[in-house]
């Protein structure tokens, strides 16, 4: 089925494109090498069918690389799964390129994306999968992760650190056959396509270009979150495995009002997240980290008693940090008042934010948050 796509909405996304003291820079910087690194993006997976489409007419290619035909530009069709493979307008094949002429963008689900598109199906359905330039991806990641309008030195920092996290995951899933990342913030970074870009995300993509941050000439797992609430966490207390980059560091958050956050769970809406304990009857903090987020949880009922232990604690209660303290209300439901917003690990990004406003730059942030670890330029394979 066919879909005419309004080229407007297309270019509504595209945007024209001494205090510091205290911290002890690890960072050594090196020239920027020249290469170019391919990222597969998982933007749809395990569906039964998406829209696709390019804003230019698009070569329509098989599994073979045997050219079937053309898609018009600014139309889109459903890709659908189908025994065998996938079907895409008229034809039926075991998977599907989608390659835009000139300079044009694929479109995937209701969003335009540089590079091109590979359906390919799979045992739930059909993956549909962005293959970006990586430089041209952190140019939607960027403005993704952080404003547009936040300081440049704290966009090049992100840059730096999402670059790395991208390369640290394509390394991970190099035995994946169909995709290095996804596109959500649960397990990956936060990709919206063009939409996110702007002339501050190519300023800071561009002036970073290649640059990674490495810790013994391996690439470092450069985790980050929204803020932590005046301290961040060692990786041991929230993930169990130790990494001498990951270390807990003050942040500058404190004055962030999405860094405090308060929840009210009843009885039931707990039970109904905490499997086998029945009805809630108590919720006490049995462990803290050295900078008092909850390391452990132990959720008491009538039918039995669970512990959560360091993420998990987080991400059963759907909370914003494991930073909280709980008290009981007289009514039976339990209130949780926290501070911080993530995981807590890495770089905090309002951190980044004050300590830009501040007067550090970018290689002081970033030596502020990773200890130990060197900038290095990435070299292609």
């Amino acid at each position: 089925m066919k879909f005419q796509l309004l080229f407007g909405s297309l270019l509504s996304q595209l945007k024209i494109r001494h205090w510091w003291l205290g911290a002890l820079l690890w960072i050594a910087l090196v020239a920027p090498a020249q290469a170019s690194v391919i990222l597969r993006v998982a933007i749809e997976r395990g569906v039964n069918q998406t829209k696709v489409g390019s804003s230019t007419t698009a070569i329509v290619k098989d599994s073979t690389g045997r050219t079937l035909g053309q898609l018009p530009a600014m139309s889109a069709f459903y890709a659908q799964a189908v025994p065998g493979g996938v079907a895409l307008d008229k034809w039926q094949s075991g998977l599907f390129w989608i390659e835009p002429s000139g300079k044009g963008f694929v479109y995937i689900g209701d969003r335009w994306y540089r590079g091109r598109t590979l359906v390919v199906p799979t045992d739930k359905g059909i993956d549909v999968v962005n293959w970006v330039d990586l430089e041209e991806y952190l140019y939607s990641v960027i403005g993704a992760e952080m404003s547009s309008s936040w300081p440049q030195e704290a966009l090049k920092a992100q840059a730096i650190a999402a670059r790395t996290y991208a390369l640290y995951k394509r390394q991970e899933q190099r035995k994946n056959p169909v995709y290095d990342l996804g596109d959500s913030p649960d397990r990956w970074q936060i990709y919206k396509g063009v939409s996110s870009e702007s002339a501050a995300t190519y300023g800071a993509v561009d002036t970073t270009a290649g640059q990674v941050l490495t810790y013994q000439n391996n690439l470092i797992l450069s985790v980050f979150h929204a803020c932590s609430g005046g301290h961040t966490e060692n990786v041991e207390d929230v993930w169990g495995n130790p990494l001498p980059y990951l270390r807990a560091v003050e942040d500058y958050d404190q004055n962030i009002k999405e860094c405090n956050w308060q929840r009210t769970f009843s009885p039931t809406e707990i039970s109904t997240r905490i499997a086998g304990v029945g009805n809630v009857q108590q919720v006490v903090p049995e462990a803290f980290s050295p900078f008092k987020s909850v390391k452990a949880l132990r959720i008491v009922g009538d039918k039995g008693t669970k512990i959560l232990r360091g993420e998990e604690v987080r991400t059963a209660l759907k909370l914003r940090s494991t930073r909280f303290n709980v008290t009981k209300a007289a009514d039976g439901n339990f209130l949780l008042q926290g501070l911080g917003f993530g995981h807590g690990l890495g770089m905090s990004q309002w951190g980044a934010y004050n300590l830009a406003l501040r007067g550090a730059n970018h290689l002081q942030i970033l030596g502020h948050y990773y200890r130990g670890v060197a900038l290095t330029p990435i070299k292609a394979k």
